[in-house]
């Protein structure tokens, strides 16, 4: 690739949303920093991804449920040698159980990954960004920011608020961010979280590929809080009116429903 070829760097990019933003971002011809905890399947897709279009594609085995590795990414992210113009916090973590049936290591496990690395992550490549006067930042959150459903819940709505404050911060800056706010979308993460998710109806499943396209396509346009799918922006401007109260009943009513999850 040309040295001018833009750098995305992608965290949780060997499945599900983050290895279709990896794959759409190498198609549009960015050269692309992989982060996942496992090298094999990262070195698969790097293969991959450079051999399909031509890209250079970058490995860093990271664990972002550990401080040092979390800084290791972020120095990466600060390098002005090699300058990141695109991060894309995608990496994930399910919860199996409520809040208080989960062991609280397993809440600060998930607490780190979800909300501590993106703080520091997109501080690192704000700061960087901002000094260049350009870069774009997503961070994917979740349409159950707008809804109280336990700490997930919780740790998202951090993430669409966090996103939105940086976005007003770096107005003007040359640097965009945007958090992805997708509802249930049609990749591996719930059967590695051991999530039995057969009685969610066809309408709520949302495709991978055309979340991707259409969160580039809204960050091309400026937009800072993308809601991919009719049905979840239809969700989300109801939420929008509703009295909170109300929407709090509904979301409790909603999770003392949801089925245990099968193992």
């Amino acid at each position: 690739m040309p040295p001018h070829a833009p750098t995305a760097l992608v965290t949780g990019a060997t499945a599900g949303i983050g290895l279709e933003f990896a794959r759409q971002l190498a198609e549009r011809g960015s050269n692309v920093v992989l982060v996942a905890r496992d090298r094999a399947r990262l070195e698969g897709v790097a293969e991959d991804l450079a051999r399909r279009f031509g890209v250079t594609c970058e490995v860093l085995v990271a664990d972002l449920g550990d401080r040092a590795q979390v800084q290791m990414v972020a120095d990466r992210l600060a390098d002005a040698a090699r300058p990141v113009d695109l991060l894309v916090n995608n990496a994930g973590y399910g919860l199996k159980k409520g809040f208080l049936q989960n062991e609280v290591e397993v809440e600060e496990l998930a607490f780190d990954v979800l909300c501590r690395a993106v703080l520091v992550l997109s501080h690192a490549a704000a700061r960087a960004m901002k000094a260049r006067g350009s870069g774009a930042i997503v961070n994917v959150s979740s349409v159950a920011s707008f809804v109280a459903m336990g700490s997930y819940s919780a740790a998202k709505a951090w993430v669409t608020v966090f996103s939105e404050g940086l976005a007003n911060e770096l107005a003007g800056s040359g640097v965009k961010v945007m958090a992805l706010c997708p509802g249930f979308t049609r990749t591996e993460f719930h059967q590695r979280a051991e999530m039995n998710m057969s009685k969610l109806p066809d309408a709520l499943w949302l495709d991978a590929g055309e979340l991707v396209r259409d969160a580039l396509a809204d960050l091309d346009r400026g937009r800072v809080v993308s809601v991919p799918g009719a049905a979840y922006k239809t969700l989300v401007a109801a939420l929008s009116v509703l009295p909170r109260g109300l929407a709090r009943r509904a979301s409790g009513g909603v999770a003392s429903r949801r089925r245990p999850p099968t193992t």
